[in-house]
């Protein structure tokens, strides 16, 4: 298995989910809401989360956040940390991991 890997091949149907959920996602999900979720997907560019308690939403986590003395959490991880911003266009709650934030004075 690579180190990197999309969030299941149910990937699209998640899409379209989050995508008829986004409404109410934005909604129960607002900026400065913690969270709590599992590693679904590994990209170069950060994580997908399976968010806790929000089955139909997509998090993403960017390693544009992520402190360079960090690596990437990786699939299966149970991790946390806060709602930053919601993505419009691709309807993904973007995540700010709670480790990274424990970091925020490292290099990025």
């Amino acid at each position: 298995m690579s180190e990197y890997a999309w969030p299941g091949k149910d990937y699209e149907n998640r899409a379209a989910t989050a995508r008829g959920a986004w409404t109410e996602t934005i909604r129960t999900l607002p900026l400065g809401t913690k969270i709590t979720g599992e590693v679904v997907g590994r990209q170069r560019f950060g994580v997908f989360l399976s968010i806790d308690g929000w089955p139909d939403a997509v998090g993403l986590a960017e390693i544009i956040a992520m402190p360079r003395c960090l690596d990437l959490p990786v699939m299966g991880e149970r991790v946390s940390g806060e709602v930053v911003s919601h993505a419009e266009h691709n309807h993904q709650v973007k995540i700010r991991l709670a480790e990274w934030a424990e970091h925020e004075d490292a290099p990025r």
